[in-house]
């Protein structure tokens, strides 16, 4: 990987490489990112996610995958914690490029990436209606969605209801946090 530091990529360099390595790499533009374990509570809030989203569109046209599927935004390849999907891939597809919805938990390590970053390339591609970010220590949630062409942000709180009207479901946020072990004072 030495060499591939030196000089930017493109993405097409990136996806023939990466499809060469026995790990899971994120593409930031210009270089590989290596994607790393993330914690009990995470674990848990991603499970929480499948549990939920899915559960509430089985049997409909949209569907929810988590991180072990690819999506390409704005030049750039992510593996959201999670992610809704409305279109129907080949089963042998190994990147889309129209997720709908798309979550991911915050960690210390990623939380300049998934807010700022991840948040413009979000943004930037035309599929995406809803990008979900949810805290791993509190119930809580920064949520951003596509309105008449803006991009708006809000601040969600314990007793908020997630609506997707974009995928026809609503959650409230405290399921994606059911089990998670949260100090005394923020699981109240």
């Amino acid at each position: 990987m030495s060499a591939l530091l030196r000089s930017p990529l493109s993405l097409a360099e990136f996806l023939e490489w990466e499809a060469r390595q026995p790990l899971k790499y994120e593409f930031d533009g210009c270089r590989p990112v290596a994607m790393t374990g993330g914690t009990y509570a995470h674990a848990r809030i991603q499970r929480n996610l499948a549990i939920a989203i899915g559960g509430r569109l089985a049997g409909q046209r949209c569907e929810f995958f988590g991180s072990d599927a690819k999506i390409e935004v704005a030049g750039r390849i992510r593996y959201p914690d999670g992610f809704v999907l409305c279109s129907a891939p080949p089963g042998d597809a190994t990147l889309v490029n129209d997720p709908v919805v798309i979550f991911e938990i915050l960690s210390p390590s990623t939380a300049g990436t998934d807010l700022f970053a991840k948040n413009r390339e979000y943004a930037a591609t035309p599929s995406v209606r809803r990008y979900v970010i949810l805290a791993q220590d509190a119930i809580g949630a920064t949520m951003f969605e596509r309105v008449e062409g803006d991009w708006i942000g809000h601040v969600l709180g314990p007793d908020a209801v997630v609506a997707m009207p974009e995928i026809d479901i609503e959650v409230p946020l405290a399921e994606f946090y059911h089990g998670v072990d949260l100090a005394p004072s923020q699981a109240e």
